[in-house]
């Protein structure tokens, strides 16, 4: 066959195509927390105990403030673990094509194709060879361009089958505790200097479009600014006044935001400016109410102690007198508040058990089961009558009869209450522990629990309490990371006694000063610091006396008068202040105030194991 010469085009560019390069387009969606109402107040000393990282996009259902839910935690982590195995395993190769046999008459002309094939051959290597002339060598760079960007995809893929890392909220560095034998004291001193700052006028409400003002603008509500952050202390009184954002006002802004759990960043957003315009008599009254929820409290303060601040969902380990380690905590929603609580923490237990309490068999499993017959198998849930375990099938799941039956969870990582429980005896039935839906510790609003805590590095605080106690090894051994991770490692149920049970707190402060005379605010998540209004009268009706006092004499509470000292538990206890707009229903209409969580007993809200719900 005689070889056929190579076309060659009259344009040197015309056999290049058009050689369109592709740009992979990789979004992140913004972090939707740029400031939180919700981070703690100071760190701990030494640094390493303190856990800082950087807060993760929110997605999904973590964005919207969600907790995923267990019955897909378990699905979701094989189906992970599954990928990632697979992603390892290597591709099995197509086995090739034995060649056909070629009948012996074929042969010849069979040898004049394999002559034509090879002059092909040649042909196609003279316009490779040509390709890469000078003038073509973004044909190699396009050619090359179009395989990295189909290797992209697949790059993302495995990637995408890689587990999250763990993220935490940021804390600040803080050394003082939230509560200290000062605290009451302190307090009440800062609720009296708020309380002249109010009769004196407080101080003047802040315009929105000043959280678009950048370092180095003007803008003349500076001064005002300036005012408020003087009056308060965080900016310091012979700074120079001018109308600028200048560094020494952009740090007082930082130490503003700090005493008020804001991310502080030193500028001035949303949340920032609606902090500052909170009134002068509100601040007072939250500093007033706090320190009377601490009249009564014998809570034995020691070397070493844990305080739960409710309101800034976090925990702080605190030794000597300074936090020696700070973390990230997950608290009661507001309808299932987390109580006031003063006891020790007796007992940590490993890869512990979950017994569902009544109200969440009640109002959780048993719709489940109507819907998903399989809904306890899938989550590892048991049904344990008198004489043993129950088979699912044998109950009526049309009625409530499960309510009379213990209903656990075993152990293992998809457990409710996670690998680990800090157990703390006392009359709520609450505590800290684990969790297997880690995502909610990085966000700055961390209100979603049943009423247990929920501890970011949960293991860390473990490492700290059971200090002192003997290790797996006998006297002279410790439980370090490695030791708690090998006891946890082989899913056994196992309770350590501490040698020295460390006394823990769980108060709902949202005012306190600190020793060094700072005044730190959160949020009253549960609308306990509003006194609750006087009910609407027509003065036909006298009002109710105490026993014992003249009925004539009894004078309404005055609005913005601070509450008076509750016995013990009475926050728990409090009942939330019925809507404003009841005052205009008229007086022979008596509103029935709705049952409130924190008021329910503890046989309603907590079984002896746990008051966390079904993920």
């Amino acid at each position: 066959m005689v070889p056929v010469p190579p076309r060659r085009h009259t344009r040197p560019h015309a056999a290049l195509g058009a050689g369109l390069s592709l740009l992979a387009l990789l979004g992140a969606p913004a972090v939707a927390l740029a400031q939180g109402a919700g981070a703690v107040q100071g760190s701990p000393v030494p640094p390493l105990a303190v856990p800082v990282a950087v807060p993760p996009a929110a997605t999904g259902e973590a964005a919207k403030g969600q907790e995923p839910r267990m019955p897909e935690a378990k699905g979701e982590a094989k189906g992970t673990a599954g990928k990632a195995a697979d992603a390892k395993r290597p591709e099995a190769k197509p086995a090739e094509a034995a060649p056909e046999p070629v009948p012996a008459q074929g042969k010849a002309q069979d040898a004049k194709v394999q002559d034509a094939k090879a002059q092909d051959a040649k042909a196609q290597d003279a316009k490779a060879q040509d390709a890469k002339s000078p003038d073509n060598k973004s044909q190699d760079t396009k050619s090359s361009d179009i395989k990295t960007q189909q290797a992209k995809p697949q790059e993302a893929a495995k990637k995408s089958r890689e587990p999250a890392p763990l993220v935490y909220a940021k804390v600040s560095t803080d050394p003082n505790p939230t509560l200290t034998p000062r605290t009451f004291l302190d307090t009440l001193r800062a609720a009296e200097r708020y309380a002249a700052f109010a009769e004196a006028g407080g101080w003047e409400r802040l315009p929105e479009d000043l959280a678009r003002l950048k370092p180095g603008e003007r803008n003349p509500a500076i001064p005002a600014l300036r005012h408020h952050l003087t009056l308060t202390g965080d900016l310091p009184a012979d700074a120079p006044p001018n109308d600028r954002l200048d560094p020494p006002l952009v740090a007082a802004i930082a130490a503003f935001q700090a005493r008020h759990g804001l991310p502080d960043s030193g500028i001035l957003g949303r949340l920032t400016i609606n902090a500052l315009n909170v009134p002068a008599a509100v601040r007072q009254r939250q500093l007033a109410a706090s320190a009377a929820r601490l009249m009564g409290s014998k809570f034995p303060f020691g070397d070493r102690y844990v305080v739960v601040n409710i309101p800034s969902a976090a925990v702080e380990a605190v030794e000597n007198g300074a936090v020696a380690r700070r973390y990230v905590a997950v608290v009661g929603s507001p309808d299932k508040a987390t109580p006031p609580v003063e006891t020790r923490i007796t007992d940590i237990n490993f890869n512990p058990t979950w017994t569902v309490p009544a109200s969440v068999v009640k109002n959780e499993i048993i719709p489940q089961m109507r819907k998903n017959p399989g809904y306890l198998a899938k989550n590892h849930i048991r049904i344990l009558g008198p004489s043993g375990e129950v088979d699912p099938t044998r109950i009526d799941w049309a009625g409530e009869k499960a309510v009379n039956y213990t209903l656990r969870q075993d152990s293992g990582f998809d457990n409710s209450l996670g690998q680990v429980r800090i157990d703390m005896p006392n009359r709520f039935a609450v505590y800290m522990h684990d969790t297997p839906a880690k995502s909610l510790f990085a966000a700055s609003v961390r209100f979603h629990s049943h009423g247990c805590v929920r501890v970011g590095q949960v293991k860390e605080l473990v490492g700290w309490l059971l200090q002192g106690t003997d290790g797996p090894n006998g006297p002279g051994t410790n439980w370090g990371p490695i030791e708690i991770e090998t006891g946890i490692a082989d899913g056994e149920r196992r309770d350590i006694k501490l040698a020295k049970p460390v006394p823990v707190v769980f108060v709902y402060l949202t005012g306190f000063a600190t020793p060094d005379g700072k005044a730190h605010f959160r949020d009253d998540i549960y609308a306990l610091d509003t006194p609750a209004p006087e009910p609407a009268a027509t003065g036909a009706i006298p009002p109710a006396a105490p026993p014992g006092a003249d009925a004539a004499s009894a004078k309404p509470a005055s609005a913005g008068a601070a509450p008076t000292a509750p016995r013990p538990g009475a926050a728990h206890d409090a009942k939330p202040a019925p809507a404003r707009a009841a005052a205009t229903k008229p007086a022979a209409v008596k509103p029935t105030p709705a049952k409130p969580a924190v008021g329910r007993s503890a046989a309603e809200r907590h079984s002896l194991e746990s008051v966390e719900p079904i993920r």
